[in-house]
């Protein structure tokens, strides 16, 4: 099995998911016997309340050296906003980033669906990190909340989610922006917050719902278990 190091802790309600996941889907593989060795590096959330850019990509940076020095042979960033740090990172190291938008690329390909909404924060559905790796490397478009709904989102994602509380406020108003993506053309949404998966748990919806958890975890699963390299 590959050994693959985990940068989580942003937040660590989701990076608990991240682990159990892993175990879970390798375990289907190997059997209940057995479970993956991982490395796991918890961030302290500060970090990214700050958005201190250069602070952000100096610490990740300096935590996957760390990983890929323990003998990492990949990273996994347990959340969607980190992956802001990608283009500074990757090129100063030497085993690859599993994107999580490659994982949602992936996955939107196979189902044929070329316009997503993204819900998430502010970063995550404002800046380019996710939706440039979606249109350039799958063509698929994407659909944001209207403007005046931005700061509303983001305050449910930093002040609620990641904070472990998973509000009936929330959950409505979400769903809300789901529809309203629906009206303006997404034929599918990204949960693009990797706790919005855990408030939308059991949850049906008539447009398909992309977990970005569910989806890079089974990213790493394969990487472990060597399967990248045999679809």
């Amino acid at each position: 099995m590959n050994l693959i190091g985990l940068i989580g802790g942003t937040s660590y309600h989701s990076t608990i998911v991240y682990y159990r996941l892993i175990n879970e889907m390798v375990q289907q593989e190997i059997g209940p016997q057995a479970n993956p060795p991982l490395l796991i590096y918890s961030q302290n959330i500060e970090l990214m309340r700050a958005q201190e850019i250069d602070k952000i990509n100096a610490a990740y940076l300096e935590t996957s050296r760390m990983l890929q020095n323990a003998g990492a042979k990949a990273i996994v960033i347990c959340a969607n906003t980190p992956h802001m740090v990608f283009d500074f990172v990757q090129p100063k190291i030497n085993i690859p980033i599993l994107h999580i938008a490659d994982a949602v690329g992936k996955e939107a390909k196979k189902r044929g669906l070329k316009n997503l909404g993204l819900l998430g924060n502010r970063p995550t559905m404002t800046m380019d990190f996710i939706p440039k790796v979606l249109k350039e490397n799958y063509g698929i478009n994407i659909i944001i909340p209207e403007d005046h709904c931005l700061g509303q989102a983001h305050h449910y994602v930093s002040k609620e989610l990641t904070q472990g509380i998973f509000s009936k406020e929330a959950r409505t108003f979400f769903l809300n922006q789901m529809k309203l993506l629906k009206e303006r053309g997404a034929d599918g949404v990204i949960l693009g917050c990797t706790e919005l998966p855990i408030l939308f748990e059991n949850t049906e919806y008539e447009l398909p719902l992309l977990s970005t958890t569910d989806l890079h975890v089974q990213m790493a699963a394969d990487f472990i278990l060597n399967k990248e390299n045999k679809k």
